[in-house]
């Protein structure tokens, strides 16, 4: 289970660890699983929506997040937050964003303790690029309740959180 490291430029988060697991499903899905383990009481997190759906500036509160690299320069983002909602994007490169719009959407479950945290997304196949072995930068973006940010990531690639830049997409999945 890959670990998430903090951000050297971020406040000093109520965190122990973040890590991410991965699994293929049969389908073709990528099923992914967030876990944010330390005094969850300090984080702000939205409740989960009754319908939760696309929404614009996820990545601006607590949010996981998902860059799939696509092709030399392209990649595809996902955000996923706790409420439910889920954005995705498509980038020609370096934060150049182009037309997409995706045809099924993840499917996002969250659980959680006092001292853990965790966010299921189902990521259907129809929304990854179909070439393999895919190349990805997870990350979170985490919101504690006085409105701090905290900025993790697999790896950071500069003296700024900036989780577009492709040398942070540093897993590679068969």
């Amino acid at each position: 289970m890959p670990a998430l490291l903090c951000h050297r430029a971020s406040p000093l988060p109520p965190l122990s660890a973040c890590s991410l697991s991965l699994a293929w499903q049969e389908d073709g899905a990528l099923q992914l699983c967030y876990r944010l383990m330390g005094d969850i009481s300090a984080l702000r997190l939205p409740p989960l929506s009754p319908a939760p759906g696309f929404a614009d500036g996820l990545w601006q509160h607590s949010c996981c997040e998902l860059f799939v690299a696509e092709g030399e320069r392209g990649y595809r983002e996902f955000n996923f937050a706790p409420s439910g909602n889920w954005a995705a994007y498509a980038f020609s490169d370096y934060r150049v964003r182009r037309g997409w719009v995706p045809d099924a959407q993840p499917l996002i479950r969250v659980s959680h303790s006092p001292s853990a945290f965790e966010l299921q997304v189902d990521l259907p196949a129809a929304l990854l690029p179909p070439a393999r072995p895919l190349q990805l930068g997870a990350t979170a973006v985490i919101e504690t309740t006085t409105a701090e940010l905290s900025y993790w990531a697999l790896q950071h690639a500069g003296e700024r959180p900036d989780f577009h830049r492709r040398e942070s997409f540093v897993l590679s999945l068969p």
